[in-house]
C-alpha cells in the first residue's frame, strides 16, 4: 500500500505545482505593451462587474481568476473614472490602481511621438493633438533665452546646439514615446520640458560614456539620429555606427542620403532628391565632398534609445558598407566591389528596392 500512497502523493504535488503555475500565469500581465489604455469605471461598478470589461478591453487573462483574487485580497472601494491601464500589468497592479482611486483626468490627451521623427514631424503632432499651432513649436525654438534655460537645466545639452547652421537646436533631443498631458491647454514648453526630462532617464546609463566618450554628447546624439534612419532593425544598428565610425576614422563622407533630405528639408518619400541636392555642400548634407570625415552640424530626427545605443557602443569591425534587402537584412561588406556585387545579387533575386 505504500507505493500506492507515495505516487498519489507525488500526483498531488505535480497538481499543485501545475495549478500554482496556471494561477501565476492567469494573474499575470496579457502582454508587454505600455500603451495606455483608457478604462473606464463607471458609476455602479464593482470589481466583479468590471471582470467582462476588463477582459473585453485585454487587460486580464481570466475573469474567474480576477474574481478569486478580488475575493481573497478583499481591496477597498473605487471610484467612477477613466484609469490609465497598460497591458504588461498584473492583476495585482489593476487592483491596486483601482484601490488607490488613480483616475484620469478627464481633459487629459494621450500623444504618440514615434522614434525617427523630426521636428517639422513633432510640430504636426504637437498642433493636431492640442491648440497650440506648427509657429508656436518652432518660435519657442528660436527664443535664445529658452534654449539657455534648457542648457542650464540638462547636462546632455551644451552649447554645440546654438551652432546657427542648425535648424532647429532641440533636435535630437526630444526623446520618442507616449506622453500624457493635462489638456489641449498644455504649453508647447510643457510638452518640451516632459519629453526632455525623459530624454534625462533614458540617457543617465550611458552619462559617463557619452562624456568621457572621444566624441561630444551632440555628436553621439547626431549619429544615433541617422543610424535611427539607416538601420530596418534593432539588430544592425551597432554594425551600421560601427561602418560610420570607420568612415570617420578614414576621413571618409558618411555619405548618408538620409542626411541628404534633411539638409534640403524635405521628408523621405516625399520625392527624389535631385543631382544638384546631392552634391551642394550644407552642413547636414554628408554625401558632399566637404563633409568628408565629418558628422551634420546636428541630430537630424529625435531618435530611440537603441540608436542611442548603438551610437555609445558600437560594433568594432572592418567594413565601410552595407545595404539591406526587402527582408530588412542587412549585408555589410568592406570594399566598394563588394558592396556593388551585393547589390547585384539582390537585385537578380528581386530583393532590391526599386524606387519609381
Amino acid at each position: 500500500m505504500k507505493k500506492p500512497i507515495r505516487w498519489m502523493i507525488i500526483f498531488c504535488l505535480i497538481l499543485l505545482v501545475v495549478g500554482a503555475a496556471a494561477v501565476k500565469i492567469s494573474l499575470g500581465p496579457v502582454g508587454n505593451s505600455d500603451d495606455i489604455v483608457k478604462f473606464v469605471a463607471a458609476e455602479g461598478d464593482t470589481y466583479y462587474s468590471l471582470a467582462p470589461k476588463l477582459k473585453e478591453a485585454k487587460l486580464i487573462r481570466s475573469e474567474t481568476a480576477y474574481k478569486l483574487y478580488v475575493k481573497w485580497t478583499k481591496p477597498t472601494s473605487f471610484q467612477a473614472g477613466k484609469y490609465p491601464m497598460k497591458q504588461s500589468m498584473s492583476v495585482k497592479e489593476i487592483v491596486e490602481m483601482l484601490e488607490k482611486n488613480a483616475t484620469y483626468n478627464p481633459d487629459a490627451v494621450i500623444i504618440l511621438f514615434p522614434e525617427g521623427k523630426n521636428m517639422r514631424g513633432i510640430a504636426k503632432i504637437i498642433a493636431n493633438n492640442t491648440n497650440n499651432t506648427e509657429e508656436d513649436v518652432f518660435a519657442l525654438l528660436k527664443d535664445e533665452a529658452f534654449i539657455e534655460e534648457m542648457i542650464a537645466k540638462y547636462w546632455f545639452l551644451t552649447p554645440d546646439i546654438q551652432n546657427e547652421q542648425i535648424y532647429y537646436p532641440l533636435e535630437g533631443y526630444l526623446f520618442p514615446d507616449t506622453y500624457e498631458f493635462s489638456g489641449k491647454d498644455a504649453t508647447v514648453k510643457e510638452i518640451f520640458l516632459v519629453m526632455l526630462n525623459e530624454t534625462n532617464k533614458k540617457l543617465e546609463p550611458y552619462k559617463a560614456e557619452m562624456q568621457g566618450g572621444k566624441y561630444t554628447i551632440h555628436e553621439y546624439m547626431t549619429l544615433a539620429s541617422i543610424i535611427e534612419h539607416e538601420s530596418w532593425n534593432s539588430d544592425d544598428r551597432a554594425g551600421i555606427a560601427g561602418v560610420f565610425y570607420n568612415r570617420l576614422n578614414a576621413g571618409w563622407p558618411l555619405g548618408s542620403d538620409v542626411t541628404t533630405y534633411y539638409a534640403v528639408q524635405v521628408d523621405m518619400g516625399e520625392r527624389d532628391l535631385y543631382k544638384s541636392e546631392l552634391e551642394a555642400y550644407n552642413a547636414y548634407n554628408t554625401r558632399s565632398s566637404k563633409m568628408a570625415g565629418k558628422l551634420p552640424v546636428g541630430p537630424i530626427c529625435n531618435p530611440g534609445i537603441d540608436s542611442i545605443k548603438a551610437a555609445v557602443r558600437p560594433a568594432e569591425h572592418e567594413y565601410f558598407y552595407f545595404a539591406a534587402d526587402k527582408n530588412r537584412k542587412t549585408y555589410f561588406t568592406k570594399t566598394y566591389d563588394e558592396h556593388k556585387k551585393v547589390i547585384a545579387d539582390l537585385k537578380s533575386k528581386g530583393l532590391w528596392y526599386v524606387h519609381e
